[in-house]
């Protein structure tokens, strides 16, 4: 089977790498000079190193290395059962893509697009075989994240999405399904772990170096809040949540923040650039986190209720289903545990009192509490028995 990779970025040529290691023919192509050369010495340098950690054979490194087929024209993708874009978040530039592959395709292969924000139905709409059109979600890097959110368009067929996840599960995968929501579910569920951290911060509740001492030694998580956004960059992640918050009309759950705002217009994109939040470039040393405990865990509390809800808002409006949600979570961005799960140890009223709490001091609707949540309080059920 012949799988077509177009956009050879970081996250393109990890779906390749991804490919190529369960055995599928790889067509690789980037319109930009200079981004095939680059893609790959950097696929040569990440199967050297798997080598060298002894996770492939030298022999198991060459036979992955010669499913690559490097191409310099989109007509060579006529042969591809399977053809994923990773290009530029831009919903004109992958229409232009996509309206190229029209006129080369078979009347059999599946078009899927790794968009993390971008509406797959809206997308499928410019295709002249919107059935065989889906939305493929990986993480970055790819070769290492297990999870996968694969999301079918309104027109998308059956046939397509049993496909295509057959493909991932050779490919060892871990896949969740969810409806064509702003977000998906990983951007969706994760956006208060980043607002709700910076509302915090902006209100002088605590410094950054503290909320993330919080949320990773009394949380749990592999990282803070403030550390995660230098590590994806700001140019990624506020955009990714500028594009929620406008794809929900505005709601307030998904507002953006001016301090994340200022620093992407001042060019400190977090660790490529050498300062974000914090400073790269040793010039600086972080400021000592205040350890009181009570604190700690007043802001682990806050930022976790806030999560919790958001799930328990995308179970009600059918995003996935509540099995999905969690690994989701768990497999898509290392959540320390499900937040179902999590809800039902903390106890389902005591999350619906701290909502309702924030929401009387606040007024501001991005606290109020799903309804979902209030019933299931009411009831003294749990999400899971």
């Amino acid at each position: 089977m012949e799988i077509g990779i177009i956009g050879l970025g970081t996250m393109g040529q990890g779906i390749a790498q991804v490919f190529a290691t369960a055995g599928y023919e790889i067509m690789l192509y980037d319109t930009f000079e200079g981004a095939t050369q680059k893609a790959k010495l950097s696929i040569e340098k990440s199967l050297e190193q798997l080598v060298q950690k002894s996770k492939l054979s030298t022999t198991e490194a060459k036979i992955i290395e010669s499913k690559f087929h490097w191409k310099s024209n989109l007509n060579e993708f006529y042969s591809c059962e399977l053809i994923i874009e990773a290009i530029k978040e831009d919903f004109s530039l992958k229409k232009e893509l996509f309206g190229q592959l029209n006129k080369i395709i078979s009347d059999t292969c599946i078009v899927a697009t790794n968009t993390s924000s971008l509406s797959i139905t809206a997308l499928a709409s410019t295709v002249l075989f919107p059935d065989r059109f889906i939305g493929v979600h990986f993480f970055n890097p790819a070769t290492i994240m297990p999870l996968v959110e694969v999301i079918p368009a309104i027109q998308t067929s059956q046939k397509t999405i049993d496909t295509v996840k057959q493909i991932l599960l050779k490919s060892k995968k871990v896949i969740v399904q969810a409806i064509d929501t702003p977000g998906f579910i990983v951007n969706r569920l994760a956006r208060p772990f980043y607002g709700e951290a910076i509302k915090m911060y902006e209100e002088g509740i605590a410094d950054i170096e503290t909320i993330d001492w919080a949320m990773t030694e009394i949380g749990g998580f592999k990282m803070g809040p403030f550390t995660l956004m230098d590590f994806i960059g700001h140019d990624i992640n506020y955009a990714v949540t500028e594009s929620i918050f406008n794809a929900f009309y505005y709601d307030s759950r998904y507002k953006p923040s001016f301090t994340q705002k200022r620093l992407l217009e001042a060019g400190f994109l977090g660790r490529k650039s050498g300062r974000g939040f914090y400073q790269y470039n040793n010039s600086e040393i972080k400021s000592t986190p205040n350890k009181d405990f009570t604190l700690g865990k007043n802001i682990v509390n806050q930022i976790l209720v806030m999560l919790i809800n958001e799930a328990a808002e995308a179970l009600l409006l059918q995003v996935a289903t509540k099995d999905d949600l969690e690994l989701a979570m768990t497999k898509g961005v290392n959540y320390p545990k499900g937040l179902l799960t999590w809800a039902d140890e903390i106890g389902l009223q005591n999350c619906v009192n701290q909502l309702d709490e924030l929401f009387n001091k606040y007024h501001d609707t991005r606290y109020r509490c799903c309804v979902l949540l209030r019933e299931y309080a009411s009831k003294n059920i749990t999400f899971f028995q």
